[in-house]
C-alpha cells in the first residue's frame, strides 16, 4: 500500500538494494601493473548478514561475490577473515582497504579507499542495526523456498492415507 503524499524516491522495489556504494577499485594482476576496475557493493535488509560485492559492476552480469557485514567492518579496523575473502586495511597506506577474493589457485587484491566503506556500513546499519539482523530474516520464506527446492525424493515421496 502506498500513501499519496509519499515521495516516489522512498518506495523501492523489493529486489532492490537498500544500500549501495559505487566505487572503483584497484587490482594489481602482476608487479608493476594497476588495473582500475568498476565495482559496487550493496547492502539488502532482506540479507541483513550480508554484502554483496559486485565487480566489473558496468558488465551486464558482473561478478559477485558474498560475505558478512561484520567481516568487511572487522577489515576496516584490523585483519578479518579466512578463506575466499579476507579483508584487511592496506599495508602500504592505512587509508586504503584490501579485500582478497581467493579461488583455487587463484587470489585477487581489490584495493579501495576505505573513508567510503565505513560510510557504505554506517548507512547500512541505519537500515538494519546491528544485533537486529534475525528481525529482518523471512523465516517463512526461506522454509518455503527449502522445502520446494528440495531433492524430488522428498517432493515425489507417497503421502500417508
Amino acid at each position: 500500500m502506498t500513501h499519496q503524499n509519499t515521495p516516489s524516491t522512498w518506495l523501492r522495489p523489493a529486489d532492490e538494494p537498500d544500500c549501495v556504494l559505487r566505487l572503483d577499485v584497484t587490482v594489481c594482476p602482476c608487479p608493476g601493473l594497476q588495473v582500475s576496475v568498476p565495482a559496487r557493493l550493496r547492502y539488502h535488509r532482506s540479507d541483513p548478514y550480508a554484502v554483496h560485492l559486485d565487480c566489473h559492476a558496468d558488465l551486464e552480469e558482473p561478478i559477485t561475490w558474498l560475505f558478512g557485514r561484520e567481516l568487511l567492518a572487522e577489515g576496516l579496523n584490523g585483519r578479518a577473515g579466512i578463506g575466499d575473502v579476507t579483508v584487511r586495511r592496506s599495508g602500504s597506506d592505512p587509508e586504503l582497504l584490501a579485500i582478497a577474493l581467493n579461488t583455487p589457485g587463484h587470489t585477487a587484491v581489490l584495493y579501495t579507499p576505505s573513508a567510503p566503506v565505513r560510510d557504505f556500513l554506517r548507512l547500512s546499519y541505519r537500515v538494519v542495526p546491528p544485533g537486529t539482523e534475525y528481525q529482518h530474516l523471512d523465516t517463512g520464506a526461506l522454509l518455503h523456498r527449502l522445502l520446494d527446492d528440495g531433492p524430488p525424493a522428498h517432493r515425489d515421496r507417497p503421502q500417508p492415507e
